[in-house]
């Protein structure tokens, strides 16, 4: 058999506003190596912003960038999908370093998706989430929602990390509102930005890695105004049969005739479609059929687990699932003492003591110690320590 020819892209966007504070990212025409149409590949992505728009405007015009900085230069194309998912979490990282330092306050969810053939690439952190619609109308939730209120994976990582986790506390002892994280009371145990909100709030995401049948598929990619509203069945079914930018203004429409403009509202649909079709992928015509929803947890691993590459890919109906992870995924090769680099931000660090040698057991004692790596600069050490439920202790950092 000969190469399966990459499929097309159809996509639209709808929203509405309340606040004004989502933003959404749409950049159909990336090229991996400048003037090579074989790289070509493309990203889409929600930002949902609070206590301000500032983190959600400063994600959608440097994550991106950040991300890609991350990649090694100079490799293939199969190389590229497995080094993606490492450099998602560095850009993720690094847009919330460059943000902090701004001094602001806002906050925002993220869910950022590369589509490079049949090969789906999701980055999220937040309660904005993408789905996917593909053969048969089988479902595949391909985000985790990081609400304190139902991620009880996350609610015991904050409160292992010295977070509070409670609801508000009325004059009286009245509990009022979903869980909260404190100090700074937000619902998401994930975001960019937040600096307020203390160190156990971390912007690494849960990563998935998907490849499509050649019969292609549908992305939802929506904010929480509209998965408050609408399940993921429920916002699937609305919309096929119908052409992406359709596709998106109803399920728009479909949540507000549900629950009312409650929140800022906002949808990207995204069709896959094989080249030998030309418009909405057959899979995607309503149909008789039963329809199936595959939700395809984080919440079923530990968030300490190790995601798998390759071999040891899963398949779940027309969808092959090459990689799922939620913790830091500190890669394997370490930087040398001449050149450090920070294993997770991928930022290279100037002086020596900016740097802590990762031994698994804390900080090395002193610049002497053995350099065995991985290195975490003090900003994505706090951030692990904070994935995997430890109080951190800057005071003993090496210097």
């Amino acid at each position: 058999m000969g190469a399966v020819s990459r499929p097309s892209l159809r996509y639209g966007h709808a929203g509405f506003a309340k606040r004004g504070e989502d933003y959404f990212l749409v950049e159909p025409d990336c090229l991996r190596v400048p003037g090579e149409p074989s790289s070509a590949f493309s990203v889409f992505a929600v930002f949902d912003g609070h206590n301000g728009v500032s983190a959600a405007v400063f994600s959608k015009e440097h994550l991106l960038e950040h991300v890609m900085s991350a990649v090694p230069q100079g490799i293939g194309r199969d190389d590229w999908l497995q080094a993606l998912p490492r450099a998602l979490v560095a850009g993720f990282v690094k847009t919330d370093i460059d943000f902090q330092r701004k001094g602001e306050a806002s906050g925002t969810t993220a869910t950022l998706v590369v589509v490079d053939g049949f090969t789906v690439t999701v980055a999220s952190v937040g309660d904005s989430r993408c789905i996917l619609d593909t053969q048969g109308g089988v479902i595949s939730l391909l985000t985790v929602d990081h609400r304190l209120e139902e991620n009880v994976e996350e609610r015991e990582r904050v409160t292992a990390s010295g977070g509070e986790v409670s609801r508000l506390n009325l004059c009286g002892g009245q509990e009022v509102g979903p869980l909260r994280c404190w100090p700074g009371g937000l619902c998401l145990s994930r975001s960019i930005g937040d600096t307020d909100v203390g160190e156990f709030i971390v912007p690494i995401p849960h990563v998935k890695q998907v490849k499509l049948s050649n019969a292609g598929g549908r992305l939802i990619i929506a904010s929480d105004g509209i998965w408050d509203a609408l399940s993921s069945e429920a916002a699937a079914q609305a919309c096929r049969g119908l052409p992406a930018e359709l596709a998106a203004k109803l399920v728009v429409k479909q949540a507000l005739k549900t629950s009312g403009l409650k929140d800022d509202t906002t949808c990207v649909v995204v069709d896959i479609i094989p080249s030998d079709h030309s418009s909405t992928p057959p899979s995607l015509s309503p149909k008789k059929s039963q329809n199936k929803l595959r939700s395809l947890l984080f919440g079923r691993r530990s968030h300490s687990s190790v995601g798998k590459l390759g071999d040891k890919s899963a398949s779940f109906g027309s969808v092959e699932e090459l990689f799922e992870e939620g913790s830091a995924m500190l890669g394997r090769n370490f930087p040398s003492k001449a050149n450090p680099r920070c294993a997770i931000c991928q930022v290279d660090q100037a002086q020596f003591e900016d740097l802590v040698a990762d031994n698994g057991g804390g900080c090395c004692s002193a610049p002497s110690a053995q350099w065995s790596g991985p290195y975490l600069c003090s900003d994505c050490r706090k951030k692990k320590d904070a994935m995997e439920g430890k109080r951190s202790s800057r005071s003993t950092a090496c210097r």
